[in-house]
């Protein structure tokens, strides 16, 4: 019966340490991922479809918001609406892909290189590696919702990274962008 009863007690605790440890090896995976510019290994732990419907409602949100009511109650306004929701969807549809971050990933390369930021300070030396997680904030905000704060600058609200799980993987679902006007 002891023997039974330390087992049960082992699984609970292995089964915990699973759970409570997935956010973190998906932030370790995904932080490999972008440093290593692995656009497949990105897919493993980004959940893009419902990524690409949150980044779409913020947007369309954003620009009602800062439009303002006077523009929504005219005829004009609502053609503005419709095209600015077009070209916003598209691109949120464009950018939200492995493809996407890919060339996202490889832009910052180009940059990086132009900015003379080169490992060694050969001119022909690899560029430092994207690290946008390296000194973010993490936390569970519910059993099965993690949150990882990604500071972007002074006087910029955080982006935060919201990760779910999926079966047994963890994998990022929402891109709070808080963006003025937006809670």
């Amino acid at each position: 019966m002891k023997k039974l009863t330390a087992i049960v007690v082992l699984l609970v605790i292995a089964l915990a340490g699973v759970w409570f440890g997935g956010p973190y090896l998906a932030i370790h995976g995904l932080s490999k991922a972008i440093e290593q510019r692995d656009t497949a290994a990105l897919e493993r732990y980004v959940d893009f479809p419902r990524v690409r419907v949150s980044l779409r409602a913020q947007l369309n949100d954003y620009l009602v918001r800062q439009a303002g009511p006077d523009v929504a109650s005219s005829p004009f306004g609502a053609l503005l609406y419709g095209l600015g929701d077009q070209l916003g969807g598209a691109a949120v549809d464009t950018l939200m892909t492995p493809t996407g971050i890919g060339a996202m990933l490889q832009g910052h390369v180009l940059w990086k290189r132009g900015r003379n930021e080169l490992q060694g300070g050969d001119a022909f030396a690899a560029t430092e590696p994207a690290r946008p997680l390296k000194n973010a904030r993490h936390r569970f905000e519910a059993f099965d919702r993690f949150v990882v704060d990604v500071d972007r600058g002074p006087g910029q609200p955080p982006l935060k990274v919201v990760l779910e799980p999926q079966g047994l993987r963890w994998k990022v679902v929402d891109l709070q962008l808080g963006m003025a006007g937006i809670p």
